[in-house]
């Protein structure tokens, strides 16, 4: 079943620079997923940032989507 993060995510330039956020929150996308990739449970995440589990599935949504999204090009020297 496929997440829609935009019901959860949030950018807005007022709020931390126009960063990925949770809705109604400071709580950054990228703060979220650090926390999980740094050995965090979804529930000590949810617990430490006053967030719900879907909060935490539509970060790792978006953070899906945006990766999927960019594109690299290769530079030689």
């Amino acid at each position: 079943m496929k997440i829609d993060w935009k019901k959860r995510i949030e950018i807005n330039p007022d709020i931390l620079g126009g960063k990925a956020v949770i809705k109604g929150t400071r709580v950054p996308v990228e703060v979220i997923v650090g926390g999980l990739a740094g050995g965090m449970t979804i529930e000590e995440v949810c617990r430490e940032y006053r967030i719900k589990e879907e909060d935490v599935r539509a970060a790792l949504a978006y953070a899906t989507e945006t990766l999927s999204e960019e594109y690299l090009i290769a530079v030689s020297n």
